[in-house]
Formats: structure tokens, sequence, C-alpha cells
């Protein structure tokens, strides 16, 4: 049995508790059949974080979590004041990555496509709305800005409906982001550590791809790999790997994207602690790319560290992947910091 105490951490206040339950009951299923110390460690939905936490003796967190105070950066900079290692980004890649206003112009600044969009105080009324909207158009998606798993998400075609959906976004956040509505396949990118892992197509069989269509069983289908030429799925693969790095997230992500039927890809947000239940994206994706459940929470455990101290960098562990054939051809796909290591080790080997 592994010596490391791990804590699969897991609930909190958000409101996406429940499927924060899910997910950690399935990784600490998969670590303590693979002999690791496990202790699940479910957070209430009151202040009491940091106190669980302190007396739960651990040495690693796997971070389950979802939704604000989880993903957020909040119990990422608890963990890091309490200096045990845990699983994801850092308190700021967390932080940005959750506040889809701050991401979006991260991704302008790195010039990675995102669909126009605009912010909305949610204390403001409809008059105030109609204004700020303007000439903006329609349709659009409305979501409120500090907010996962598509909740309080709504599609308008007019400004009545626009008003209607900015009044259910609201009961998430009091900001909102109005996002101009880009046909085309919804397509989900997962990576672990340097590697780009691959890229599902979903289709929701009724509307979009909001909270209901994520979690229900039957309610999507699934399309693995994503059903694109060679050329565009690399580009699709590389615009979410910009898409990772412009936000400097770490661990394993999912970056959710928009293809349309014309050459462009359009960036929607990144998720810095993708969810591990049954229907969820990411184990699927890590399927297809030769890990199962149990060497994916492994390999995610193996990455777990402290990021803001200056040892922080020598805790990282190096991802074990599963064995290949010895080759000097390069897969379909490799990242470009999978790509740096590659020469590194073939000019050491030559």
């Amino acid at each position: 049995m592994n010596s490391r105490r791990v804590g699969v951490v897991m609930g909190g206040a958000s409101a996406e508790r429940e499927v924060s339950l899910n997910s950690g009951q399935a990784v600490a299923r998969a670590l303590a059949a693979a002999g690791h110390d496990v202790v699940p460690v479910v957070l209430g939905t009151g202040s009491d974080a940091l106190d669980t936490l302190a007396r739960a003796g651990l040495d690693v967190a796997f971070l389950a979590l979802h939704g604000r105070f989880g993903e957020d950066g909040c119990i990422q900079g608890v963990l890091e004041w309490l200096r045990i290692p845990y699983t994801g980004s850092s308190v700021t890649a967390s932080a940005l990555a959750m506040d889809k206003l701050k991401s979006k112009e991260l991704f302008r600044l790195h010039n990675v496509p995102t669909p126009p969009y605009y912010t909305f105080d949610a204390k403001s009324g409809t008059a105030d709305l109609e204004e700020t909207h303007g000439s903006f158009g329609f349709p659009v998606i409305v979501k409120p800005r500090r907010e996962g798993s598509s909740l309080g998400m709504s599609r308008a075609d007019n400004i009545a409906e626009l008003a209607r959906a900015v009044e259910n976004a609201k009961r998430y956040d009091s900001a909102i982001l109005v996002e101009r509505y880009i046909a085309g396949r919804e397509v989900q990118v997962g990576i672990l550590g340097d590697r780009v892992l691959g890229a599902i197509e979903v289709v929701p069989r009724h509307g979009l791809y909001d909270y209901e269509a994520k979690y229900t069983p039957g309610m999507t289908d699934y399309h693995l790999p994503a059903r694109l030429g060679a050329a565009r799925y690399r580009g699709v693969l590389n615009l979410a790997e910009r898409a990772a790095t412009a936000l400097e997230t770490d661990g394993a992500v999912r970056v959710d994207l928009i293809v349309t039927e014309g050459q462009n890809e359009y960036t929607l947000e990144v998720n810095t602690l993708p969810g591990m239940t049954p229907t969820s994206l990411l184990p699927k994706i890590a399927a297809a790319a030769g890990f199962d459940f149990t060497s994916l929470c492994e390999s995610i455990l193996d990455r777990a560290r402290l990021h803001n101290s200056s040892e922080g960098a020598a805790q990282a562990d190096i991802v074990q992947f599963p064995a290949a054939a010895e080759s000097d051809a390069e897969p379909a796909y490799v990242s470009s910091r999978q790509r740096e290591g590659l020469r590194t080790q073939r000019s050491r080997t030559r």
C-alpha cells in the first residue's frame, strides 16, 4: 500500500455539490482499489473547510470539488496555507479559469479566438439591459460569470427572452456574461499535464448542452474522437492547448470549444477540475488515449504539488503514461511542451 495519506476532497458549498460527491466517491474507490491509503474528506456547506482539512492529517489532497469555493482558487489557497500538496491548478489559474470574463480577456490577449461578449450587472434594470445590449444582436447565450456545469445558462433570441435569461442566471451570480451564440459542433478537449489526450464531440438530444444534458444518462450522444478531418482535429487540439496555456493551468483540464461548419473554432472556457462521474467527458477522452479510470486518477494524483513556493516546481512528479513501443516517430499530435521534451530526450540518446 502507498504510504501517503490521500484525502479525496469533495462536497462543498457550491451548486455543484452533488456532482462533486459523485466525482469524489468514484475517485476514492479507484484509488483505494489501487492500494492507496485513501480518506474521503467531505466538506460541508458552511465555513468549516479550513478546520476539516487541517484535522484530516493529509499528505496530499485529490480535489474532486466543482464550482465556487472548490475550483475557483479558494480551497487551493487554504491548502497552500496548510502546506498540503493538491491536484489541479494553482490559486491564480483556478480563479482565472472560473471567472469567464477574466478568461476571455486572457484568451484575447493570447490570440485565442472566443465568441464576442459583454457583461451585465444583475442589479441593473430591464431598461439598462436594452441599452447595454444595443446592436449586439441575437441569438445569445447567457450565463453566470462565475459558475460551472452550465448552471444558469440559457439561450435568448430576443430582448424578452434575454431579460428572462438574466433573471435565471442571477440566481447563481450577480454578474452575468452575455455571449454571442455560435452555431457549430460542441467539442471538448482533455489535457493531462503536458499531454493533449484527444477531443470528444457532444450532441445534446434536446437544445443546449446544459446541466441536465451533462448529467442525465441518455440525454447526450458522444462521438469519440470528434468527427473532424485529421488536419482540423490537430488544429482543435492545438487551440485547446493554447487556451490552457493562456491561463497557466496544470494537471487535468478540459477545454470547451465550438467548431463551426466553416474554418473557425472558438474557445468557450477551461475547466480546471473536470468531472469524474460516469457521464463525465475527461474519463471518456482519457480511456480512448489508453487510460482506464484508475490509471487516470493515479496520473492526476502523481502531479499533486504546492504551487506557491520556491520548491513547488520540484515537487511535481512526472506523469506515467501507458507504455508504447519505442520509436523515433512522433504521435499524431504532440503538444509544444511534449515536443521540447522529445527533442531533449533524442539529443541525449544520439
